[in-house]
């Protein structure tokens, strides 16, 4: 597991560029509430994206069970539902 605090360009981003699904997660004790995206690509590499920073990465993990405890820890709550990038493609 690796966590980051840099921002990476999506032409370096194989998680942003290639990805397999997205999550979208809220931290429903803030009003409004506050979003941030995970994305994880064929290999379960995944990253959390944080939209309110410009998109940056504020975590990255090798394991998709690893990100989505990072999110629970701290509070966030998924949206129903997984955007698939194949359901895009069609």
């Amino acid at each position: 597991m690796q966590t980051t605090n840099t921002t990476s360009s999506p032409a370096q981003d194989p998680v942003k560029n290639n990805w397999e699904f997205t999550e979208v997660w809220i931290d429903p004790m803030l009003s409004p509430p506050y979003i941030l995206l995970l994305l994880c690509n064929s290999n379960k590499n995944c990253q959390i994206y944080d939209p309110a920073q410009g998109y940056k990465v504020v975590f990255s993990s090798n394991d998709y069970d690893a990100a989505k405890s990072w999110l629970l820890e701290d509070e966030y709550e998924p949206i129903e539902g997984r955007l698939l990038a194949a359901e895009l493609a069609a």
